[in-house]
């Protein structure tokens, strides 16, 4: 079985508020965009999942591991290996990505590989490179990360999490501080991992973007879905005002057969 889904998730940062009773279901291969201004709680969503960030209330399940919220009914053992379990399964790109600077691009690959998985060395390594020439930047893997544009530092960390072999990537803000050009880039990547039946959860407030890389779109308003949407040729067609008013869109009924301003 494969499967992510969350069930009337909510989290709270000192008594405020940031998800309010979030659900969502993901279909495998699939890429969902969490749509939504700064502040909506996209991030929070993508950590909670990862467990990054403990829920307050509400059900979280990866494949066969289901962990309820609050954990009043769970040992801190049981918890430890569910978090363990579901982050085999489910990869995490960071905003800023996280790399260790001090390792040059090769060596923050193969990491986790040897120590975590127990790979052999040569078996990494040449995983590694693979990897990297897939995503056109093979010729780096003797760089350190100072060393690289912000892009090839996304791609280096989107490599990373591949190396663990993930079912499921998240991804915050992948193409934040990008131009155009590399923005289109790590979009080519993203439906190219979509091809391999990766299943990707993307956080952005980028709407051309989102449209470039989604199957669906979830509007994230205030901790709350607003609105589910599927992408019809990069075109979507909101019905609730608040997500029309995101996308500057007329307050009017808008149907598929008709093509929706940008």
């Amino acid at each position: 079985m494969h499967k992510l889904a969350v069930n009337q998730l909510h989290k709270s940062f000192s008594g405020k508020p940031v998800l309010r009773g979030v659900s969502l279901s993901v279909d495998i291969g699939k890429t969902m965009v969490l749509l939504g201004s700064s502040g909506s709680g996209k991030s929070t969503l993508l950590r909670c999942i990862n467990l990054l960030e403990v829920p307050d209330s509400g059900m979280l399940q990866v494949d066969e591991e289901i962990v309820h919220f609050p954990l009043a009914q769970i040992s801190k053992t049981q918890y430890a290996t569910a978090v363990k379990n579901i982050r085999k399964k489910v990869g995490m790109v960071f905003q800023q990505f996280h790399l260790w600077p001090h390792l040059t691009v090769l060596q923050n690959l193969t990491e986790a590989p040897i120590h975590v998985l127990k790979q052999s060395p040569n078996q990494t390594n040449k995983a590694a490179l693979d990897i990297l020439a897939t995503l056109g930047i093979a010729e780096k893997a003797k760089h350190y990360p100072a060393q690289l544009s912000g892009g090839q530092q996304q791609r280096v960390a989107i490599a990373r999490t591949l190396m663990m072999q993930p079912e499921f990537i998240l991804f915050d803000e992948p193409n934040s501080g990008l131009d155009p050009e590399k923005s289109r880039a790590i979009a080519a990547v993203i439906r190219a991992l979509s091809t391999r039946g990766i299943t990707q959860i993307i956080s952005t407030h980028d709407i051309p973007f989102a449209l470039e890389v989604a199957d669906a779109i979830l509007f994230l308003d205030e901790g709350q879905i607003i609105e589910s949407t599927a992408v019809i040729n990069k075109h979507i067609f909101p019905q609730h005002p608040r997500f029309q008013a995101f996308l500057s869109l007329p307050p009017t009924h808008h149907t598929p057969d008709k093509e929706s301003p940008e």
